[in-house]
Formats: C-alpha cells, structure tokens, sequence
C-alpha cells in the first residue's frame, strides 16, 4: 500500500520547555506521553494511544468510564469539562484524594 505512513502510535514533536519521560503533554487536541526525556527544543517522542497512570485533580471523584478532560494550566487530568481539553475516559475509578488516575488515552 503506498500511502502507509505509520501505525499511529506514537509521533514526534519539539516541545518548547523540557518533559520528563512519562509526562503528559497536550499537542492542540492531543494528549501524548513522552517515551523518554525530551530537553527543550529538541524533537522527541510520545506515545498517542494506551492506558496510562498520569495525574488528576486531587478533589475529583472519578467513576470507571467517565470522560476526562485535560487542564493545560495545571498539567493534570479532571473530570470539568469547561476550560478543558476532553482527552480520554477513565479506566479506573479514583476517589476524591487520590493523587493520579489510570487513563486510556485519546479515547
């Protein structure tokens, strides 16, 4: 098939300030986690789709299943959708207190 690009899975990007491996990173739309260390200005990898323990707004409760919303300014997830970006559904219930939440993401 000659217009094959890639599988889709991961893509490469610059992000403008440095992001540890396993970070989250919004792309416009697009919530990647980076596969290692990226410095600044310099191009590097994140993975576009799977299921991933990242943060979330500590005072959110979060049932199975439900959408989740990314907050750029906080880098975390939530379950408000105002302000934020939708970037997955949550793949594990998180009760309030709870520091991270599994998230399948770009689902």
């Amino acid at each position: 098939m000659k217009n094959y690009v890639q599988d889709g899975k991961t893509i490469s990007f610059t992000p403008t300030a440095a992001v540890a491996s396993g970070e989250a990173v919004l792309l416009a739309t697009l919530l990647v986690v980076a596969i290692g260390a990226i410095a600044a200005d310099t191009e590097g990898t994140g993975v576009t789709e799977g299921v991933f323990e990242l943060p979330k707004k500590s005072t959110d409760a979060v049932a199975l299943g439900v959408d989740l919303y990314w907050d750029d300014t906080e880098k975390e997830l939530t379950t408000t959708a105002t302000d934020n970006t939708k970037v997955g559904k949550a793949w594990l219930a998180a009760g309030n207190g709870a520091e991270t939440v599994w998230v399948k993401i770009n689902a």
